[in-house]
């Protein structure tokens, strides 16, 4: 029988503070480097204070990874499942070093994230070369990242019924007059001008109202985090709530924050909180799509991801325009330098 090439599956995601005395130290860690304001940095922290200083991002990995190894114990894969973070515990070097510890020398990466960024993809790649280099590992252990999944069959499938539950939660009543718009977190316009973030978010959002039968939608952004003077990827979710409550043609609004895998911070304070708050101020009645999160179909999604790169799947499942995503991302892909002082960071 040919070896797996593969003998370890790996969670990467951002990671967040576990409780209040954890915000400050980690986002000194997301910031190390970076010439950020500490009063900025004490405005992000208030985030996670008015939540009671926990991210969600942990619990929803840990729920993910419990889900991923039934789906892989299910279909006979025997990959021990890892978990590692960039930013807060546990980290990426120490998930590295105890793969190793336990005997795994080739190992396939699945990340938290949906499309083609240098924050969402490179970076990640990145870390997992620093961490290599750090540890003296760059010739003893290979890390392979998973495809980019946003035009995955059953990643659309998953987010179509997501929305199908959100637009049920709204009334009968001002159905005609309502818009469906999608989010994703805004990055600069100099990283978007990069790689294929922008392309993938409309392909996702289109195929999603294709399978839903939605006409009225439009991509939006939120979560915005840079210096007023550096271009950032628009319109904001919150300017477009007001603009429909002003222009008084929409009654209701559904929004769909199919750029997250879980609702961590940013989800629940952005959407939840501020987007919640101005729709009932300006009388649109407002319901949010759950994020695929550990839906059946999103773990089963993974699970045939893996199987892809396990060779045991005789195609690439891709549906919509432009195909499946490479295996193997090119030298320059999503190539970016980020300027300082750097956007203060997301809030997961």
């Amino acid at each position: 029988m040919n070896k797996p090439p593969y003998d370890a599956l790996l969670v990467l995601s951002f990671g967040g503070p576990e409780k209040p005395d954890d915000v400050i130290p980690f986002l000194e860690n997301v910031l190390r480097g970076r010439n950020v304001p500490r009063e900025r940095m004490l405005e992000v922290a208030e985030h996670y204070y008015h939540f009671g200083g926990k991210s969600p991002i942990n619990d929803q990995n840990r729920e993910l990874i419990d889900a991923l190894t039934a789906e892989l114990a299910a279909s006979d894969i025997s990959l021990p499942i890892y978990w590692g973070n960039r930013n807060w515990h546990p980290l990426l070097p120490d998930a590295i070093r105890q793969m190793y510890d336990d005997g795994h020398r080739s190992v396939l990466v699945f990340v938290t994230s949906i499309f083609s960024s240098y924050s969402g993809c490179r970076q990640y790649r990145e870390d997992i070369q620093r961490a290599l280099n750090e540890l003296n590992m760059t010739e003893e252990m290979s890390l392979d990242k998973i495809r980019t999944f946003y035009n995955h069959p059953d990643f659309i499938e998953t987010m179509a019924q997501r929305v199908r539950d959100a637009i049920a939660e709204l009334p009968e009543e001002g159905a005609q007059q309502r818009k469906v718009l999608f989010t994703a977190h805004s990055i600069p316009s100099a990283m978007a001008a990069t790689c294929a973030y922008e392309k993938q978010l409309h392909e996702s959002a289109r195929l999603i109202c294709e399978a839903v039968g939605i006409d009225d939608w439009a991509l939006v952004y939120q979560s915005r985090s840079g210096p007023p003077q550096q271009p950032w990827l628009e319109p904001d979710v919150c300017d477009v709530i007001q603009e429909l409550a002003d222009q008084k043609s929409t009654r209701q609004v559904v929004l769909v924050p199919v750029g997250f895998v879980s609702d961590h911070m940013e989800v629940i304070y952005d959407l939840d909180d501020e987007a919640a708050k101005l729709s009932e101020e300006v009388g649109i009645a407002m319901s949010r799509a759950k994020t695929a999160g550990t839906h059946p179909k999103f773990v089963g999604m993974i699970r045939k991801l893996v199987e892809e790169r396990l060779g045991l799947a005789t195609e690439k499942q891709a549906i919509g325009k432009f195909g499946a995503s490479h295996d193997v991302c090119p030298i320059d892909c999503c190539k970016y330098e980020p300027r300082r002082p750097a956007p203060v960071p997301p809030t997961k």
